[in-house]
């Protein structure tokens, strides 16, 4: 599976304004991360999920997820990972798309981001007004670089 993903920061006051009521809590971590690619455990709800990402080249790339029962997550995480972090994670209908809003917890609040998954890289979208400076090529804002913080 191929992913195209593009990453904003957030401005929170315009968000709250907009904010769904049914966030879903996510802790995640990584078992490994090379520049490769990375296997992430995350716990989602009530679900585990394993995750393998290739590494990204421009907006682009392979992604393969799978469920696992949530207690094997668990261990996964408490056992494997170096580090995790928690986030509510929120979908919102912008336009003719849906976008995932990450309010991020402990050390990495008050850090919002939208993300939005396209068809292809040149994809035309409209930007919710709470969205603010893209950031989809900085990698201080990957997950896997936000753990280490």
């Amino acid at each position: 599976m191929v992913e195209i993903e593009r990453k904003f920061l957030v401005n929170e006051e315009k968000w709250k304004r907009s904010r769904p009521e049914n966030g879903v809590l996510i802790r995640q971590g990584y078992i490994f991360d090379t520049e490769k690619g990375i296997l992430r455990v995350r716990i989602k709800g009530t679900k585990g999920f394993l995750t393998i990402k290739s590494q990204t080249v421009s907006m682009t790339r392979t992604e393969f997820e799978y469920e696992i029962p949530v207690n094997e997550a668990e261990i996964l995480l408490d056992d494997m990972c170096d580090s995790s972090l928690s986030k509510t994670r929120y979908s919102f209908k912008g336009g003719d798309h849906s976008w995932e809003i990450d309010e991020f917890h402990g050390r990495l609040a008050p850090l919002i981001l939208a993300e939005i998954e396209l068809e292809d890289e040149s994809e035309q979208f409209e930007l919710p007004d709470f969205v603010g400076e893209e950031v989809t090529f900085d990698k201080r804002y990957y997950n896997s670089e936000l753990i280490k913080k």
